[in-house]
């Protein structure tokens, strides 16, 4: 299979689960700017959307939205600790942290990367991520991961996204317990070697 990803996006956390699980696979450059892969070829062709993750199966088939990626991977690697099984409730704390990064946190990130923001504009998504990232926070409190001390594909993706707030002025590092996540979720050697393989790091 390959993995259609751009450096540092939220890509990179089905990439981390990718090597988390041991798949095979190939990373695949978009240049989300000029919409093209490495190779030149035009990734609207691929993903009409023009958003990375894309995964792409042996048989043509494709898979977009990052984390429905990385619970089909999680699936067909059969690791339950990254996502429990259907009909256990375990599953559903992890799906629902899922949900609420996407919606809460990922979404409100966008906004800060587009230029033509205004200051007031870019100054109340700050502050509401400010807000929501207190109250994840306070979730890890004496907890090594988001639903207990499991590392699961919620974490994964929480780590990528919270990677993102230094570069745009989202400042939270007065808050412990989330500083000790990302430092314990940095150690993991799925999550080095994605960010080597991504050029966002010396490899060891």
């Amino acid at each position: 299979m390959k993995l259609f990803y751009s450096p540092g996006a939220c890509s990179q956390a089905p990439h981390i689960i990718l090597r988390e699980t041991g798949t095979p696979f190939t990373l695949v450059k978009v240049d989300l700017g000029q919409h093209k892969t490495l190779e030149g070829g035009n990734y609207y062709e691929l993903n009409p959307k023009g958003q990375v993750p894309l995964l792409a199966l042996d048989d043509g088939t494709t898979l977009s939205e990052g984390p429905v990626i990385a619970q089909y991977i999680a699936e067909q690697a059969g690791r339950q600790d990254l996502l429990p099984p259907v009909g256990n409730f375990a599953r559903y704390k992890v799906l629902e942290w899922q949900n609420y990064i996407t919606s809460e946190l990922h979404k409100s990130f966008s906004p800060l990367f587009d230029p033509r923001i205004d200051a007031t504009t870019k100054a109340l998504f700050i502050e509401q991520l400010g807000k929501k990232y207190k109250w994840v926070n306070s979730r890890l409190e004496g907890q090594a991961c988001l639903t207990g001390n499991t590392f699961t594909v919620a974490d994964a993706y929480l780590f990528v996204i919270t990677g993102w707030a230094p570069g745009l002025g989202v400042d939270l590092s007065a808050l412990e317990n989330l500083q000790a996540f990302l430092g314990r979720i940095a150690l993991r050697d799925s999550v080095k070697t994605a960010l080597a393989a991504e050029g966002l790091v010396k490899a060891d």
